[in-house]
């Protein structure tokens, strides 16, 4: 982007969006998760708090949690702009319907902004309310503004030059229909479908292979409605897995930025926003039982114990170092079961029992490696959970 440097441009005050503009992710949505990682009792208060108005919802939720600002997934590229453009004696202004209570923390950690406008606990500073404060501020065409999507509309609408920033279409159709400038951020390394397939974890589809041990045992029953069946069960299981894995990443998104490796998914990265990353799990997870009403009832049953059991995992169940592995091993075999159950066949004793241990030492392994490789990072916390690496030697005497 090329503003030139002009004696008007630096007399205007740059007024900066938060969420999705200087960072590529959204506050608020993150926020709510994080309440939900705290107490899934919140689920349960949100609706009241909706109703309330969004601020009285942004003001309750800033109460309970705070997120780390120092490790949001920021524009770095667009950061250095705005960095250079108060050193020609620009005012920037950070200009948000983020809490008070986030934003001023923002704000602190960056530390180039000369004001910072924010929602309080009752009123939202958003859209129309956001363009009216700036135009008091600095009057009408008397600011520039960056902004990311149709919220900022009224505010481009109101300043003397818009910005656009990311890739929303509400942002790339203002761009084009106003001639906008438009801040271009480095190119993404993957592209979109390549980014979405790794956050659904399809290569981790492999293990839902597990359905069709029955049948092949059973093979001297294997015709195509069997397959067919199978294939299914397959499906369905494997979207609902996926629908998981979006909300495991979601629960665990500060967790997951503080890890070495971690932090470069999708969600945490920024490069799929948490809202949408929400809608898809929704959606996957409604695919996933309306395929199943087409298998017998049993098998929506162990669907249903599946995903009752990954979330309680998400949730709590991974911060406990035995119910960990044990519930693994217990994920795995029902698989297994899941597959008998699509062609409403039997599953032996025996089979079974070779399933958990099989998949218990596969759980104990898995774990192992974890913790071994944590110990490169002494006393630092194994992400996504609450126990702390311990001395190998320790846990062998354990």
């Amino acid at each position: 982007m090329n503003i030139a440097p002009d004696r008007k441009t630096i007399a205007t005050p740059l007024c900066v969006d938060l969420d999705g503009t200087l960072i590529k992710s959204d506050m608020l949505y993150e926020a709510v998760f994080m309440l939900i990682r705290k107490n899934i009792l919140y689920l349960f208060l949100l609706p009241l708090w909706v109703l309330k108005g969004k601020a009285h919802l942004k003001a309750e939720i800033a109460k309970r949690v705070m997120p780390n600002v120092t490790q949001l997934p920021y524009r770095e590229e667009l950061i250095d702009w705005l960095k250079k453009q108060q050193k020609l004696g620009r005012k920037i202004v950070l200009a948000t319907a983020t809490h008070e209570r986030y934003a001023k923390a923002v704000a602190d950690h960056l530390g180039f902004f000369d004001q910072v406008e924010f929602s309080t606990d009752t009123h939202n500073l958003s859209s129309d309310a956001k363009a009216k404060r700036l135009v008091e501020s600095f009057g009408e065409k008397g600011f520039d503004y960056l902004g990311n999507g149709s919220a900022d509309i009224a505010v481009w609408d109101k300043a003397r030059k818009a910005i656009t920033v990311g890739s929303e279409r509400a942002a790339l159709r203002y761009s084009k229909q106003s001639h906008a400038e438009h801040f271009v951020s480095k190119p993404a390394s993957k592209s979109k479908i390549l980014i979405w397939l790794k956050a659904i974890r399809v290569h981790q589809w492999l293990k839902n292979s597990l359905l069709f041990v029955p049948v092949i045992l059973a093979f001297n029953t294997i015709n195509i409605t069997t397959i067919a069946t199978v294939i299914l069960g397959f499906i369905a299981f494997s979207l609902c897995a996926s629908s998981v894995y979006l909300l495991n990443d979601l629960i665990d998104i500060e967790l997951d930025r503080k890890h070495k490796t971690k932090h470069l998914r999708a969600i945490p990265s920024g490069e799929i926003p948490v809202l949408h990353a929400a809608v898809v799990s929704g959606l996957f997870l409604v695919v996933a039982f309306a395929l199943s009403l087409f298998l017998p009832l049993a098998f929506t049953g162990i669907l249903a114990l599946y995903y009752i059991t990954t979330c309680a995992y998400s949730f709590a169940l991974k911060r406990m170092l035995l119910i960990d592995v044990l519930t693994l091993a217990g994920l795995f075999t029902i698989r297994v079961l899941a597959g008998a159950t699509a062609v409403s066949g039997s599953v032996s004793a025996w089979l079974l029992a070779f399933s958990m241990f099989f998949f218990l030492s596969l759980a104990l392994v898995k774990r192992f490696v974890e913790v071994s490789n944590q110990l490169e990072d002494e006393g630092r916390e194994v992400t996504g959970r609450g126990y702390q690496a311990v001395d190998l030697e320790t846990l062998g005497q354990s």
